[in-house]
């Protein structure tokens, strides 16, 4: 299983590597959608359907769907005098909202859970206002200031992937070395407070450098921190979120695209809830 988990990042890092950086957007956004479409493929097992044509007609709604808001939105419009196209911005301000529609799931599961859990296609819905966010987000922040540095939105993206892993590399690790109190023990077991804690501080770690890197004024260091602390912990929300889900669905991970580590969703669930409020936060407060 290590083997595989290694061989497995060994190809997939560069990849992702080249595709931020160096893709011309219209192909980036191509690439994204297509990562998406295999997590709305995934996305469809968890919500109980087992037929694969069924999951891949879902799968192909998804990434056609994201094609679409493409041409809707040429990637030279998505930014326009320092302002995120309206849609982009709305679909984004919808995604704050489900979050803490799943927050409230999550903390009252399996409470208030009749009349979703049994339900195939609120669960795909659930699976739409997760994922197309995702997309727009990560899309949104790759063409921020593109025209004046062709890197500057790539960074960003780096940032709030780096902000994720230390937050996932502390909370592990605080977990097991100090983990006491249960998060959701219904939801995910192997969740604690003190985790969750451990991976926020350990996050800050990236952020303060991030405010270094940026030469972030001193009167919004605080906001730059909260941005960064808001979207740590959120980032928590979508491994609790496709937690839930699998439990419901009855599986261990959610799928087997990736030897050695599950299935798509299982590596960017955290990434789901984190790229979409990162990315409402920026456009609307520091953008």
């Amino acid at each position: 299983m290590l083997k595989q988990r290694i061989i497995t990042a060994l190809i997939l890092a560069p990849l992702a590597l080249i595709a931020i950086l160096f893709l011309p957007v219209w192909q980036f956004e191509v690439a994204i959608a297509g990562v998406v479409g295999l997590g709305a493929y995934e996305w469809a097992n968890m919500s109980g359907i087992t037929a694969r044509p069924r999951k891949a007609m879902f799968a192909a709604f998804v990434f056609a769907l994201c094609l679409v808001l493409s041409s809707i939105v040429d990637a030279q419009y998505i930014w326009h005098q320092g302002q995120l196209h309206g849609l982009y911005h709305f679909i984004l301000g919808v995604s704050v909202i489900w979050w803490m529609f799943s927050l409230w799931m999550i903390i009252f599961y399996p409470r208030y859970s009749a009349f979703w859990r049994n339900n195939n296609l609120i669960r795909l819905g659930f699976g739409l206002l997760t994922l197309i966010p995702t997309w727009v987000a990560v899309i949104s922040l790759r063409t921020s200031l593109h025209d004046v540095d062709t890197l500057y939105g790539s960074s960003l993206i780096f940032y709030v992937l780096g902000i994720v892993w230390a937050a996932d590399i502390g909370a592990f690790f605080s977990g097991v070395k100090f983990g006491r109190h249960k998060l959701r023990p219904n939801v995910s077991p192997g969740k604690t407070l003190e985790g969750l804690i451990g991976g926020i501080g350990a996050s800050f770690a990236i952020i303060a450098f991030a405010a270094l890197h940026y030469q972030v004024a001193t009167d919004r260091i605080w906001l730059h921190l909260l941005i960064g602390g808001i979207t740590v912990a959120v980032s928590a929300l979508g491994d609790l979120n496709e937690s839930m889900l699998k439990r419901c669905a009855g599986i261990k991970d959610s799928g087997k695209l990736l030897p050695g580590h599950g299935g798509i969703l299982d590596r960017i669930d955290s990434l789901t809830a984190a790229f979409p409020v990162f990315a409402f936060c920026y456009v609307t407060w520091m953008a």
